[in-house]
């Protein structure tokens, strides 16, 4: 694990933020010259801390869609078995993200469709080919309350 110090933290934060920022408008926001600076930024993409720049785009917004929450239960928890459920997660662009838990349920899908049709013909889809799936449940989401992809939480401090 990269060891972080307060500059390190002040620039996650401003990417988080705004992954568009120029070297000096962020030199600039955390007290740094330019090289030092970008350099910082170099090894946190480096270390796998910042993995990418990208937009956050409401797909649903801009498509008219739907977004539903599922969670999904496997039947086995070998390697295997779950590894190809995994691989075919990667494979479907309807699911936006996929997260594994422990406790009640082995992931948490977050699924974007046209409509519930589409959803529900996407899920069939997924049990006809037997990754496993034991039992999912659906929730549709009615509003997004809280969407932040920002910065860490103030507990995140050096």
């Amino acid at each position: 694990m990269t060891k972080l110090d307060r500059y390190d933290v002040a620039i996650l934060r401003i990417l988080a933020g705004d992954g568009r920022i120029t070297k000096s408008r962020l030199a600039e926001k955390v007290n740094l010259s330019i090289s030092p600076a970008w350099e910082r930024v170099k090894r946190l993409e480096e270390s796998g801390i910042v993995k990418g720049y990208r937009a956050n785009i409401d797909w649903t917004s801009a498509f008219k869609g739907s977004r539903i929450v599922v969670e999904v239960t496997l039947s086995r928890h070998t390697a295997s078995d779950m590894r190809r459920f995994e691989d075919r997660v990667q494979q479907a662009s309807e699911i936006v993200q996929c997260v594994a838990t422990g406790g009640g349920v082995d992931y948490v899908l977050h699924v974007v469709a046209r409509d519930i049709d589409h959803y529900q013909r996407f899920i069939d889809s997924l049990l006809v080919e037997e990754l496993g799936i034991e039992k999912y449940f659906t929730y549709i989401v009615t509003k997004v309350i809280k969407d932040d992809c920002g910065g860490p939480p103030e507990w995140a401090q050096v």
